[in-house]
């Protein structure tokens, strides 16, 4: 009868050591692989991009979607200072990307 505690325990114990905080549906460490393999996708996308004002308008779009898919995973599964930092690096990419969508495509 004294395990099921320590088991309570240890469960809220190992995603605090790991630096991930868990999913409600376990989907932390998929997730996160995820928003990493898309993440470096979209800044490879970037390098690639066409020269007409249409090409770099949509690949930007795509660039401030997946920076903003990819924050929402990181601040619904990292903690401490690894989800400050990539929560920071995502969110002023899309905030770049957004502030040039802004003055440069507008209507496209």
């Amino acid at each position: 009868m004294r395990l099921l505690p320590l088991l309570a325990v240890l469960a809220l114990a190992v995603p605090a050591l790991s630096g991930a905080a868990p999913a409600a549906d376990g989907t932390c460490a998929r997730d996160l692989l995820v928003a990493q393999s898309s993440q470096r996708v979209a800044l490879e996308r970037l390098e690639t991009l066409g020269t007409s004002d249409a090409d770099r308008c949509r690949g930007w779009r795509q660039h401030v979607d997946t920076m903003r898919r990819a924050a929402t995973v990181y601040g619904r599964c990292l903690t401490g200072a690894e989800r400050t930092e990539r929560l920071a690096q995502v969110q002023g990419s899309a905030k770049e990307f957004s502030d040039l969508l802004g003055t440069r495509c507008r209507g496209r």
